[in-house]
């Protein structure tokens, strides 16, 4: 290369570096929560944002394709890649994780891109089916959304397929509709109850917490320390849950499903668990979304910090006799696989 040539590839990788901390809510997040220890990347993620939100620090925000993006975005685009190197295929490209095509759109590889991406008047999940190009922003609410892409790619694409095929069939004067709804809520505010123990699932289901939270709470797992002998615990879907608890609150209730397990899962590695998980949620909503009477009174609530484990607080059974939080069921009987 000449020296011209060195001089403006480095004028661009310069360029390409933003000397820029983000705000401060993003130091406020506590990455050694229970309800964080999932998420893929989790260890890359934590010493990045802290790294972001506690100095100024520098950060090369550049694509593959040298297109400079946001600060987020250019962390989660990392989070993929490093994702992807782990993986056995000899192309990269293979490995990283794509749309759910549509009879519209052919499967696009994903990448984190700058919110100024969408076009004006552009529908958010439309932009991702055509393109596999996820607007976001340098805030909480997109840095979660995004690691819950890194951690559960195939059902969030499953998620913004059956959107896209919503999508095709209604006018715009029409709404969204039962299942858009239904989306929308467990993308936000979603969380999986996996059990080996169906009696657990049945209990929660319907709003009987004693024989889903109490009782059985030695058969719960520590998410922090896992254990093989566990039967139950919750893994959080939802990013705008995610973002509030940033700041925990007794009230917070999240949307659930429940999908029972041999006991061999929690015999598995927490990356083992997640793979697995994934596929198993995208295979469960994929058959969730086909109905045509689903509506979001499917989820099933469950007060996020009642979960065994998760807040020091519900080590105490009295936790659990506010009847604002822990209410009586509105039904009997419920979805789950």
């Amino acid at each position: 290369m000449s020296i011209s040539g060195l001089r403006n590839n480095r004028q661009h990788k310069e360029s390409s570096v933003i000397n820029k901390a983000l705000d401060d809510s993003f130091a406020n997040i506590d990455w050694q929560a229970p309800w964080l220890v999932h998420l893929n990347q989790l260890n890359y993620l934590s010493k990045t944002i802290d790294k972001l939100s506690r100095a100024h620090q520098q950060i090369d925000t550049s694509t593959n394709d040298n297109q400079q993006v946001d600060i987020i975005a250019g962390v989660l685009n990392k989070g993929f890649l490093n994702t992807a190197l782990k993986q056995p295929s000899q192309n990269l490209q293979t490995s990283l994780p794509t749309t759910k095509p549509t009879p519209e759109n052919q499967a696009h590889t994903l990448t984190f891109v700058s919110q100024n991406a969408l076009p004006e008047g552009k529908a958010y999940e439309y932009f991702i089916a055509a393109t596999g190009n996820i607007p976001t922003r340098d805030n909480l609410h997109d840095l979660f959304n995004g690691s819950i892409w890194l951690t559960f790619p195939k059902t969030k694409a499953l998620l913004n397929y059956y959107h896209m095929l919503k999508i095709a069939k209604q006018d715009i004067g029409d709404g969204r509709g039962r299942v858009r709804d239904t989306i929308t809520v467990f993308d936000e505010n979603g969380a999986i109850l996996v059990t080996s123990d169906a009696n657990i699932g049945k209990a929660l289901i319907d709003f009987d917490w004693q024989e889903s939270l109490v009782a059985p709470r030695e058969n719960w797992d520590d998410l922090k320390s896992p254990s093989a002998d566990a039967s139950a615990a919750v893994y959080i879907f939802g990013h705008a849950l995610l973002e509030q608890l940033v700041t925990p609150r007794k009230p917070l209730c999240a949307h659930s499903v429940v999908i029972n397990v041999s006991q061999d899962f929690f015999a598995l590695s927490l990356p083992k668990r997640i793979a697995f998980l994934d596929d198993k949620l995208a295979n469960y909503m994929d058959g969730l979304l086909s109905q045509d009477n689903i509506t979001p009174r499917h989820l099933s609530p469950l007060p996020i910090l009642g979960v065994p484990h998760f807040w020091a607080e519900n080590a105490n059974t009295d936790f659990y006799e506010d009847a604002f939080v822990f209410r009586s069921g509105r039904r009997r009987g419920g979805v789950n696989i």
